[in-house]
C-alpha cells in the first residue's frame, strides 16, 4: 500500500518541485535522501519493511524531472505503484556491493561531472546506510562535494499541505476516540500493563494502522517520568494516570497524551491540570504566523512560572506529521518563524514534587489568522476514574 490513494501526484509533483527551485538557489545538482520519511514524502513509498535494517533505500531528487528510486529489487513492484518510474534495482542483500556501484554510478549521471551533492547532516536527521558504503560512494563520485540539505529540506516539510493536515486531523480524532474508552475500560486495581496495552487496542480499533508508540505513567500524585515501559503495578487510588501516544494513519502521527486521577483527585492535581491547560491556552494564542517557535515556549513557560514551577522539561512541544517529532522545537532558543500550515504539539509540563510530575500536550496547526485545535480540546478539570467493581 502507498500514500498514493492519500496525494495525487500532484502533490508529489508540488513537493519535487519545491525542493528544487531551493536546490537551485543552493547549487545543489542532485539530493540523496536515505531516510524512510524523506523517501516517502517526495515518492509516496509507504512500507514497513524499514523495520528490517538489512537493506538501505534511496531516493534521489535531481534538479529537474522526476526524482529517481535506486533500491533493493524486492522493494520494485511496490515503488512501482507510486509516482516514480525510474526505479533502478540489485539484489540486496549484497554485502560486498549493497547497492554502492550503482548509487554511484547513478549520482555521476544526475549530478554532471561537477556537481554538488545534497545530504541531510544536521540536528533530527539521519544517514540510514553503513558509513562505510558512505565513504565508497563519496570517494566514488569524487570530486563531486558533498553538502548538507538539512535546511532546505526542513522548509519544505515543516509547512503541511490540506492533505497532510486533514490526515494528521483523521489521526488526532482515532487518538481522541481511543482516549474515550479509557473511561469505560480503567478502573483502580488494573496494572499499567494491561491499560497500555488496552490502549493500543483501542488505537487499532478506532482505526490507526500501526502504534509504534505508546507511552505513560502513574503514581501517587504523579507519575516519575512518561518514557519508561509500564510496569505491572496496579493503579492505586490516589495515582495520577497518563497515556501518550503516537498512532499513525497512511505513514502520519499524532502525538498527544492525557491524564487521569485514579478514584479521587487531590486539590494539588486539580489545580496543576488547570495551570496545564491554562498553558497551552497561551500556547495556543502565540502559535501565529510571524511569532517564533520560541515566543510559543515562552508563552507556554510564562504561565506555568506563575504557578512557581521551573517546568517538567526543557521542550515544551514540537513540529509534528511523518515523524512524532519534527521540527522546529518549542525551546527557549529556536528562532525557527512560524507559518501557516505547520503542525505543532504544545507540551507543557509541572513539577509536582520530588519524583512527581504531571504533563500534557494537543496536536495544533497554524492557520492564516491564528491556530487550530486538531486535538478534541480536553475541559480544565481533571477527569476521574472509578475504582475496581
Amino acid at each position: 500500500m502507498t500514500t498514493a490513494k492519500r496525494f495525487s501526484e500532484a502533490d508529489y509533483l508540488d513537493r519535487t518541485h519545491r525542493i528544487q527551485s531551493l536546490m537551485a538557489e543552493t547549487g545543489l545538482s542532485v539530493l540523496l535522501l536515505t531516510s524512510e520519511p524523506d523517501v516517502r514524502y517526495f515518492s509516496g513509498y509507504l512500507t514497513r519493511f524499514w523495520e528490517s535494517p538489512t537493506r538501505p533505500w534511496f531516493l534521489l531528487v535531481p534538479a529537474s524531472g522526476k526524482p529517481v528510486a535506486v533500491i533493493p529489487g524486492i522493494g520494485a513492484e511496490l515503488m512501482a505503484a507510486t509516482w516514480i518510474d525510474d526505479i533502478r534495482t540489485w539484489p540486496a542483500p549484497r554485502p560486498e556491493d549493497d547497492g554502492v556501484e550503482l548509487l554511484a554510478d547513478t549520482l555521476r549521471e544526475l549530478s554532471g561531472p561537477a556537481g554538488s551533492i545534497g545530504v541531510p547532516m544536521g540536528h533530527e536527521t539521519a544517514l540510514r546506510m553503513p558509513l562505510a558504503d558512505f565513504e565508497r560512494v563519496r570517494k566514488a563520485v569524487a570530486p563531486r562535494k558533498f553538502l548538507d540539505a538539512t535546511a532546505i529540506l526542513r522548509r519544505v516539510q515543516m509547512v503541511k499541505s490540506a492533505a497532510e493536515i486533514a490526515l494528521i486531523e483523521e489521526i488526532c480524532g482515532v487518538g481522541d476516540r481511543a482516549f474515550d474508552r479509557i473511561a469505560q475500560t480503567v478502573r483502580a486495581g488494573m496494572p499499567l500493563s494491561d491499560v497500555f496495552r488496552q490502549f493500543q487496542i483501542g488505537l487499532l480499533s478506532e482505526g490507526a494502522d500501526w502504534v509504534p508508540y505508546v507511552a505513560g505513567g502513574a503514581g501517587q500524585g504523579g507519575y516519575a517520568d512518561v518514557i519508561s515501559p509500564a510496569s505491572a503495578r496496579p493503579l492505586q487510588v490516589g495515582d495520577l494516570l497518563m497515556l501518550d501516544t503516537g498512532a499513525v494513519l497512511d505513514g502520519y502521527f499524532c502525538d498527544f497524551d492525557r491524564n487521569w486521577a485514579v478514584g479521587s483527585a487531590s486539590d494539588e492535581l486539580r489545580a496543576a491540570h488547570s495551570a496545564l491547560f491554562d498553558a497551552t491556552e497561551a500556547g495556543f494564542d502565540a502559535a501565529r504566523p510571524g511569532n517564533t517557535a520560541a515566543d510559543v515556549f515562552h508563552a507556554m513557560q510564562s504561565v506555568i512560572a506563575k504557578s512557581g514551577d521551573a517546568g517538567a522539561g526543557g521542550r515544551l512541544g514540537h513540529g509534528l506529521g511523518m515523524r512524532l517529532t519534527e521540527p522546529p522545537s518549542l525551546i527557549a532558543s529556536d528562532d525557527t518563524i512560524l507559518e501557516a500550515g505547520m503542525v505543532l504539539t504544545l507540551e507543557p509540563g509541572l513539577q509536582l514534587g520530588t519524583g512527581r510530575i504531571m504533563v500534557h500536550e494537543e496536536d495544533i496547526v497554524i492557520g492564516e489568522g491564528g491556530a487550530r485545535w486538531l486535538t478534541r480540546r480536553i475541559s480544565p478539570e481533571l477527569p476521574v476514574l472509578g475504582q475496581a467493581r
